[in-house]
């Protein structure tokens, strides 16, 4: 049996992304890269062949935005089952803009897709060791901007606030705060057996292109002005996901929430078992599955 790792990582065709799957494949790991273009697939895989010649990766085409997509994707995944995931693909959407199945997008490729895809992996991989690790952002910037449970899909602009051009990064904080939730509900269910379950937080990063779709208003401004201020480029947001996925150090760590290779608390609206619980319910009601894992 060949003793290679076989890693997945999402959202890996450019940003952080591309800058983890790069060290995963420069530790010898097999690296499956996934993302939603087979032109970027492609080109991404010769900038990582560039930087790291003997790289062992394979090419995963994918909408994560899509439920049936992400099926279908976690059934190509499950054999060999992968010993480390990385959730890393997000968006920042309109708000009003709906998937073609019906769902808010930003809630589907943030939320609902590594929701699916990671619990729809659980049983390929069994009594296997594994590695599951969801990048998510700043505990401190998302502490006063809590999920709405009564309104994941966002039908009303309920607590978005104003003004009307900001409410899209509004929605993808609460999706970064459901990650947060979704890795301590998930931990909690996973309790015993070999696989761990760690979210982190990059940083503010330049380079990774999340509000490419939203060009308007504030949050074009709020993207120039991060870009401004961010401490370092892609490979410094893949550091804490890459020593999640990798280090031995946190082979047994579970159900935490990593800045800087440092666990952290996030907001207690994300710790409390209850609201995580009825996130983890309605989660599965919206992806069609049972509750029970």
């Amino acid at each position: 049996m060949s003793s290679t790792k076989n890693a997945v990582v999402t959202g890996a065709t450019s940003g952080i992304g591309e800058a983890i799957a790069r060290n995963l494949a420069t530790d010898g790991v097999r690296v499956t890269l996934v993302g939603r273009s087979d032109d970027r697939l492609a080109r991404t895989r010769g900038r990582i062949v560039a930087a790291v010649p003997d790289a062992d990766l394979r090419l995963e085409r994918a909408d994560l935005s899509l439920l049936g997509d992400v099926r279908r994707l976690a059934e190509r995944l499950a054999s060999p089952p992968p010993d480390i995931v990385v959730s890393n693909a997000a968006v920042v959407a309109d708000v009003a803009d709906r998937t073609p199945e019906g769902h808010q997008r930003t809630l589907a490729t943030n939320h609902l897709a590594p929701y699916l895809l990671l619990r729809s992996l659980v049983d390929p991989i069994g009594a296997r060791r594994a590695r599951f690790v969801v990048v998510g952002a700043s505990p401190r910037g998302l502490a006063r901007t809590p999920v709405d449970l009564d309104d994941l899909e966002l039908h009303t602009a309920r607590g978005l606030g104003a003004p009307r051009s900001f409410r899209p990064f509004i929605a993808y904080a609460r999706t970064k705060n459901m990650n947060a939730m979704f890795v301590y509900a998930l931990a909690r269910r996973l309790e015993g057996s070999g696989i761990t379950v760690n979210g982190a937080h990059p940083g503010i990063i330049r380079g990774t292109h999340l509000g490419r779709s939203s060009n308007r208003g504030l949050l074009r401004a709020f993207a120039a002005i991060s870009h401004l201020f961010s401490p370092g480029g892609p490979d410094v947001g893949a550091d804490t996901p890459t020593w999640l996925a990798t280090a031995p150090e946190v082979d047994t760590v579970t159900g935490q929430f990593f800045v800087k290779r440092r666990a952290v608390a996030t907001a207690p609206h994300t710790t409390d078992p209850a609201r995580c619980d009825r996130l983890w319910d309605e989660s599965a009601r919206l992806v069609g599955q049972p509750a029970a894992l």
